[in-house]
């Protein structure tokens, strides 16, 4: 299972994924949407916290389409209100939002 660390850095915010006793940084995923150019953001609603949300909810599904979908309900439910200081969330809770909104999404439609 993943784990992904939020932290500062004197360089701004990073997000590391920990896999199988491997870390690596996470994908902004600009290629599938450009918010934030200049990295990573969380604890607030504006650009940096949709392109994180955008890559998690793309790393953790597998589905650059059903990220697409998912990913500005999920910087509302989730990355939004992340510590500023820095977090840890698995891949499993992120995994739980995103059924909640794809549950959502589907008794509206």
């Amino acid at each position: 299972m993943k784990v992904y660390y939020g932290t500062r850095t004197e360089h701004g915010a990073a997000v590391v994924v920990e896999e199988d006793g491997q870390c690596r940084g996470l994908d902004p995923r600009h290629d599938l949407r450009s918010h934030s150019p200049t990295g990573f953001e969380w604890n607030y609603a504006g650009s940096g916290p949709a392109q994180l949300a955008l890559a998690l909810a793309a790393d953790v599904l597998g589905d650059d389409d059903k990220a697409q979908d998912v990913y500005m309900r999920l910087k509302f439910k989730l990355v939004g209100s992340l510590p500023h200081e820095g977090w840890v969330l698995t891949e499993g809770r992120i995994r739980a939002v995103i059924d909640q909104i794809e549950q959502e999404q589907s008794r509206e439609r």
